[in-house]
């Protein structure tokens, strides 16, 4: 028996019960567009809004299968070479912003299926970590803490600093704990009189105790892509590239060692030290693209890594670069 059609789908694609209704009927039962239409009394047209909205509106999430033929071979070889707890390889990618989306939705699948309510949990951010919420769905995790490892951007476009960690944290209904403090300050002595007057020494220590650490990486040089360049000032980044930083990560310029460059713009930062994120149980490094292999090796060797979410392309390099490790 079907139903009276409607005269207009606009009511119905605002009304949740019937949003979901449909995508159950579609997604689980297997009825097609037309079954759907017949049953509820619905034009087709109508049944191709609705499924379109509830996927807009997150309600249902569409995971693919992300590992190509390659992928779990190039997981294991960089465990094996790189000394990670695990590696995971989504297939290669065309340009930087397919490899942030590819390997953020990686990484929102990985902590949907890790984090366990009652942990502490730093994050960074970047476009790959924001990438991550497409795919992140948790359960709810109210006694969860979230942390943003670094300050904040008074002026901003689409992402900020602190985005990352209060959007993370309202998809668990979980505690969110931001960095009150400009990510960056006019000085050394400035950076040194806020961690001390603001109670950031708060923040800091709750970082020695993390149980997770949720970090991307960016690369420094004349055709990098990371968020930071835009941020600093031509003069300051020349200077980097100079002194031979290859890494963004924090906001804390790296050279090709590991090691933090030599540069005033070091100690402007204000986030929660590198030294203190290296001590975390399990630190997560997310970030993709052939081009960022270097600035990816020297996070892994200032931070180390327990697991490492990336692609094809950066994988490759990434064996390339340490083909003479043993």
């Amino acid at each position: 028996m079907t139903r009276v059609k409607r005269v207009s789908g606009r009511n119905v694609t605002s009304d949740r019960s019937v949003r979901l209704r449909v995508a159950w009927m579609y997604y689980d039962r297997k009825m097609t567009q037309k079954e759907i239409a017949d049953t509820l009394g619905l034009a087709r047209t109508t049944v191709i809004r609705l499924l379109e909205e509830v996927l807009h509106r997150g309600e249902v999430q569409i995971w693919i299968a992300t590992d190509s033929d390659e992928s779990p071979g190039l997981a294991a070889d960089l465990e094996n070479r790189l000394g990670l707890a695990e590696a995971i390889v989504v297939p290669d990618t065309r340009s930087q912003e397919e490899a942030n989306h590819s390997v953020g939705t990686a990484l929102g699948r990985f902590l949907s299926e890790t984090m366990q309510d009652g942990m502490t949990i730093g994050v960074g951010w970047g476009r790959t970590l924001n990438a991550s919420l497409s795919s992140f769905r948790p359960a709810r995790l109210p006694d969860t803490r979230v942390i943003s490892l670094l300050g904040g951007m008074i002026e901003t476009g689409r992402e900020n600093t602190t985005d990352y960690a209060w959007q993370l944290a309202s998809r668990m209904g979980a505690e969110c704990f931001l960095y009150p403090a400009p990510l960056l300050v006019d000085s050394p002595e400035t950076a040194n009189v806020l961690r001390k007057a603001c109670g950031l020494d708060r923040l800091d220590r709750m970082a020695t105790s993390l149980d997770m650490a949720v970090l991307s990486v960016g690369d420094i040089g004349e055709t990098a892509t990371s968020l930071s360049r835009n941020l600093i000032s031509s003069l300051d980044y020349t200077a980097l590239v100079a002194q031979g930083a290859v890494c963004d990560v924090m906001c804390h310029a790296l050279d090709g060692r590991g090691t933090e460059v030599d540069h005033p713009l070091n100690r402007r930062i204000m986030s929660v030290a590198l030294s203190v994120l290296a001590e975390t149980r399990q630190l997560v490094l997310a970030s993709g693209g052939r081009a960022r292999a270097p600035a990816i090796l020297a996070a892994i060797k200032r931070l180390g890594c327990h697991t490492l979410i990336t692609d094809e392309g950066a994988a490759h390099a990434l064996l390339d670069l340490t083909a003479d490790t043993p």
